[in-house]
């Protein structure tokens, strides 16, 4: 079992910044995928970014290249998600996830379903 506690949301204007973390605990952090996703009351989850199990490979949904940055720190068991050029569509309660991955199978990946453990959520607001 891993718990996953996300921290770091708030209001911020367009154009700010913010910088999520997701701290994990239960397990070896260092042997799981982890993910970013949001999500709009009323609509889908949809992903945000992912990082591999070493932290040397990354991937972001389109939306949010080139504005924002996932990162680990194996040592304090932290995932982070440094967002900058905030904009209102980002608006969102944003959520951290995991999935167990010693082979590499689920290397950033972007599938809800491939998830298995999700943290409570942290809500950004992006005022314009």
């Amino acid at each position: 079992q891993v718990q996953l506690v996300e921290s770091g949301g708030g209001l911020v204007q367009a154009g700010g910044s913010l910088r999520l973390s997701c701290a994990a605990s239960g397990r070896p952090f260092s042997m799981y995928t982890m993910g970013w996703f949001r999500q709009v009351p009323g609509k889908e989850r949809e992903f945000v970014a992912a990082i591999n199990v070493n932290g040397g490979s990354t991937n972001y949904a389109d939306a949010v290249k080139g504005r924002f940055t996932i990162s680990r720190d194996t040592a304090l068991n932290t995932v982070y998600l440094q967002m900058n050029s905030l904009k209102p569509e980002d608006t969102a309660d944003y959520y951290c996830a995991a999935v167990r991955d010693p082979f590499g199978d689920y290397s950033r990946s972007s599938r809800n379903s491939d998830y298995e453990y999700w943290g409570q959520g942290t809500r950004v607001t992006v005022s314009s």
